[in-house]
């Protein structure tokens, strides 16, 4: 299993809410997680229900059965790069200087590729970091990624940096960097919808990373809808019963079935939408078709209800381990 996983996709499929529950799940059997965070929405701790996120690895919460532990960093590009400069250059009293003068923030914003090379940069070094005894002090690290219109380009920092840093640290940097992302250390996995628009940009994702060599892992279904009728049930919806339906209502009690009685009023809303349901189970239909011609394996998540707390983070998290998210 890859010590490193990336989670993106199109923003409102849950990235967030996914890379959390893969957390709680690859946290084991006393085994340690990290979970990052690189775009400063402080969203893992309102999953968590904490405060908000400092610049150090906190735990957060304990894994199912309580044998291990995650942890969090929100990664915040300014204090990267002077916790860079500080090991590089020994600035001390001066970096802080810097960071008062607004020179940070103008470096980062002139070499965007800098900025991504700092946030995967310490995403990367929380991989490789071991204990006195040479064990690794996190079994895993999870980040919470952009979107899946920019993973390529923030995970591709040694082409973003290449016009600003041929070598020196910098470029010592990206390319350390880049030897974890693209080894079998890592995996990207991209949450999408059974809808088109996510759906096909997962596909232009999927495309993207693999033509700059970067390693795929999963994709993960979000938000999955019970399918509430049989096949036999989902044509008839497209049948005109009403007939049918306002007298099933009646023998139940709802009212005569003569017409303007309160049974044949509610045969057309109770119409519409079963064939609401049956045009969604169709489009899901179709947008599994597109998946599986991508030849990458998959997760399914449920659709647990209208938002989401603590509690439903544990639920997500047993289901993944139920899919053997271990594997």
């Amino acid at each position: 299993m890859s010590r490193l996983q990336v989670v993106s996709g199109k923003g409102g499929t849950g990235k967030t809410t996914v890379a959390a529950a893969l957390a709680l799940a690859l946290a084991h059997e006393g085994k340690r997680t990290l979970l990052v965070e690189v775009e400063g929405r402080q969203g893992i701790a309102q999953l968590f229900g904490t405060e908000a996120l400092p610049y150090e690895e906190r735990k957060i919460a304990v894994a199912p059965g309580g044998t291990g532990e995650v942890f969090a960093l929100a990664i915040d590009a300014e204090r990267a790069l002077l916790d860079y400069l500080q090991m590089f250059y020994k600035l001390g009293s001066a970096g802080r200087a810097l960071k008062k003068l607004g020179a940070i923030d103008f470096a980062t914003t002139i070499a965007p590729g800098l900025r991504d090379v700092l946030l995967t940069g310490k995403a990367c070094e929380a991989v490789r970091r071991k204990d006195k005894a040479g064990r690794f002090v996190y079994d895993h690290v999870i980040m919470d990624a952009p979107p899946t219109g920019r993973i390529t380009r923030f995970l591709n920092v040694n082409d973003e940096v290449a016009g600003l840093a041929r070598f020196g640290p910098i470029h010592n940097q990206a390319q350390a960097v880049m030897k974890v992302l693209k080894s079998p250390e890592t995996a990207v996995h991209l949450v999408t919808l059974l809808e088109e628009m996510p759906v096909q940009e997962t596909a232009d994702g999927i495309e993207e990373l693999r033509q700059a060599g970067l390693p795929v892992g999963r994709v993960v279904v979000n938000m999955v809808r019970p399918h509430h009728l049989d096949e036999d049930t989902l044509r008839a919806a497209a049948e005109d019963h009403r007939a049918g339906v306002a007298q099933a209502l009646s023998r139940a009690g709802l009212g005569g079935a003569r017409r303007g009685g309160l049974a044949e009023r509610l045969v057309e809303p109770l119409l519409a939408q079963a064939a609401e349901h049956a045009g969604r189970v169709e489009l899901e239909r179709a947008q599994r078709a597109v998946l599986a011609e991508l030849d990458v394996p998959a997760y399914e998540l449920p659709l647990l209800g209208a938002g989401m707390d603590l509690a439903g983070l544990y639920e997500l998290a047993k289901e993944l381990r139920k899919q053997s998210v271990v594997a």
